[in-house]
């Protein structure tokens, strides 16, 4: 039989338990819900999100490959406000592979543009990527479907076709960010804005970033950078990697730091990520029809 006293001991220990388990689901699990989920069967197999500079709480986002040359704008709710479509230079869909999204400076002093990456090769035989640059107009917080003028920047690597999910703008130092997906470690590289649509730009590889785990969770799906340029994320098929910028160091030095670990609720081929307007959080989407949203806090 039980004394009293280590009955009590017992009845203490799973009450702490029981309390523990709610503060868990409380604080921790009910964080980690989704904010909402994309509202129209078009967006199927979303793989970046960015904030618009010029439309509160609008977001643009993207299809990967299969899908024409177009994005969207949503909500922050998921809903879709806008279908954008341009001309690309490829036969057949007009894209090949876009695989991530950015907005940023560009060659129009105080306006806002849209970068979406066609920067996805998964056999590395493209000899040069391309950027869609397209000028933010206030009408795509509720246009339905229209169309936009585009320019094409053309970049190719140093040293060879690379295989590339992540794209970024540096708004400091207006440089193109592209960090490359697969291998055991994967390669940063910058890129000027200011380039003539008819050149292709040879593009500067900055250094190599190791990430933990294994293939292909820890493969490299999405980046952004806060519209202050102070903070990065990059993102894995399972983890967030979040750094903060010291002073005015470029930030291919600030990502040879050690990276801090945030959480995030690891989704089913999670492949976007982007900062709100003011940088105080981030939004996290993925593949699938009507795949959730979450939202998350930026660390202070």
């Amino acid at each position: 039989m039980f004394k009293p006293r280590a009955f009590k001991i017992i009845l203490l220990l799973v009450a702490l338990m029981f309390v523990a388990a709610y503060a868990k689901h409380r604080f921790i699990d009910r964080k980690l819900q989704p904010e909402s989920n994309l509202k129209d069967k078009e967006m199927d197999e979303i793989s970046g999100i960015a904030a618009s500079s010029i439309n509160p709480d609008l977001f643009y986002v993207h299809n990967d490959s299969g899908d024409t040359s177009r994005f969207f704008a949503i909500d922050k709710k998921g809903n879709l406000k806008s279908t954008i479509y341009f001309k690309g230079d490829y036969p057949r869909r007009g894209a090949r592979d876009c695989e991530d999204i950015a907005v940023g400076p560009g060659p129009a002093k105080g306006k806002s543009y849209v970068y979406l990456g066609d920067i996805g090769d998964n056999y590395t035989r493209w000899k040069a990527v391309t950027i869609y640059r397209f000028a933010e107009i206030p009408a795509w917080a509720s246009a339905g479907k229209t169309e936009a003028t585009t320019t094409a920047l053309k970049y190719r690597y140093p040293d060879g076709a690379k295989d590339a999910e992540a794209m970024a703008i540096d708004p400091l130092e207006r440089l193109l960010y592209i960090v490359t997906k697969r291998g055991d470690s994967v390669n940063v590289y910058t890129g000027p804005l200011n380039i003539k649509a008819a050149d292709t730009t040879t593009l500067t590889f900055r250094g190599k970033l190791f990430f933990e785990g294994s293939k292909p969770f820890k493969w490299i799906t999405a980046a952004d950078i806060s519209k202050d340029g102070q903070q990065v994320l990059i993102k894995s098929y399972e983890k967030v990697y979040y750094w903060r910028r010291r002073g005015n160091e470029p930030l291919w030095q600030t990502l040879q730091r050690p990276a801090r670990e945030l959480t995030y609720k690891q989704e089913r081929q999670g492949e976007a990520i982007g900062f709100t307007q003011d940088g105080k959080g981030y939004y996290t989407t993925s593949e699938g029809v009507f795949a959730p949203i979450y939202y998350y806090h930026s660390p202070n």
